[in-house]
């Protein structure tokens, strides 16, 4: 759980998982479970070879019996330019049929055999073909009255609407998103108690990498805690001169004690994210109960290194292109029931980033 807490910080991560999530939905959801693709007033010509051949073979029986040549016409035109490639199968592979039949429907298909044999039923004359040539590119005209017409319009204006709102919404929702995590959420803090940045021209100088590298921090930061910020959780983005993400640093609660509100906080966690790292370093920094209890102390080292918390305390985070060098500014112990020095009525800590020389 601390590991896909750690990249669930991470805007990219986010991104991905969001994006991801929004293609299954997209697919299976909508795209095969509310809105699946149905195909409508298909032609004979779009079936499988082998349902053409089944559907011209249903013709030429029909025709056997109704010798209905304009009804047959209409049958070969559903074929399109499909109609000579499936009558040479049939003629093949006859599987027993009527070869006759099978000879005046190619004279049919050729143009040879006009109007005037057999009967024409009622059906077929209500069709559109008149003349003794098959056209080969010709598409069928599906027979819908006004009110299914209408329905059907209908259906489909009102699925395109539908549609098209949640296609701006999601827009709409993946802008809103991308605006928190990538711009605004730069520089400000996660939780209601907001820590400071203070300007590079304001900057306390800090002991440790400072001295030795002779530059000032990329980055400070202030933050504090009281008793009762059970929220508490501050995070920064980590940006270059120029504007360009490097990654994000924060603190936030790492254990508690007790039980009851407010919540009794014995350790805290200061973490450094680097982009161009694969993984978050971690450092816990816990009250003296805490530290001298080999079961808390124990538990809480699978989340990073432990450091016992003591006012001015330095410590050194670092990843691959970043230093995080933090420093205790304040802090004071809360009594009550609990152990001595179990708890952190206060805590203030600064946070100062730098880039490596190499970096």
């Amino acid at each position: 759980m601390e590991k896909i807490s750690e990249l669930l910080k991470r805007p990219l991560v986010i991104g991905i998982v969001a994006f991801l999530l929004g293609t299954i939905f997209g697919l299976v959801v909508l795209g095969w479970g509310v809105w699946p693709v149905q195909w409508v007033d298909a032609s004979a010509k779009e079936l499988r070879e082998d349902l053409r051949e089944d559907y011209l073979r249903m013709a030429i029986d029909s025709y056997t019996i109704n010798k209905d040549i304009n009804l047959a016409k209409q049958r070969l035109n559903e074929l399109g330019d499909k109609a000579k490639e499936t009558l040479d199968k049939i003629k093949k592979d006859n599987r027993s049929q009527d070869a006759g039949a099978i000879g005046e429907f190619d004279k049919i298909l050729q143009g040879q055999l006009g109007p005037g044999t057999g009967s024409v039923s009622p059906e077929s004359q209500a069709t559109p073909l008149e003349g003794t040539q098959v056209s080969e590119t010709q598409e069928p005209v599906a027979a819908v009255t006004p009110t299914e017409e209408k329905a059907a319009a209908g259906t489909r204006s009102n699925l395109t609407v539908v549609l098209g709102l949640l296609c701006l919404l999601t827009l709409v929702v993946g802008g809103i998103l991308a605006y928190l995590f990538l711009f605004k959420g730069r520089g400000l803090r996660s939780s209601s108690d907001a820590g400071v940045t203070i300007p590079r021209s304001q900057r306390a100088t800090s002991v440790g990498y400072e001295e030795e590298a002779g530059e000032a921090p990329l980055h400070t930061f202030n933050s504090y805690y009281h008793l009762g910020a059970d929220l508490y959780d501050d995070s920064f983005s980590i940006d270059s001169v120029t504007g360009e993400f490097l990654g994000e640093c924060g603190v936030g609660i790492s254990e508690t004690i007790g039980v009851g509100d407010p919540k009794k906080v014995t350790a805290f966690e200061v973490w450094v994210f680097d982009k161009n790292d694969i993984q978050t370093v971690t450092k816990v920094l816990m009250s003296q109960h805490a530290y001298n209890d080999p079961v808390i102390s124990q538990r809480l080292a699978s989340k990073g290194e432990v450091v016992l918390a003591e006012p001015g305390k330095h410590l050194t985070l670092e990843t691959k292109t970043l230093i995080l060098e933090a420093r205790i500014v304040n802090m004071e112990y809360g009594k009550g029931a609990l152990p001595e020095n179990s708890y952190f009525e206060e805590f203030s800590l600064e946070l100062n980033v730098y880039r490596k020389p190499s970096a």
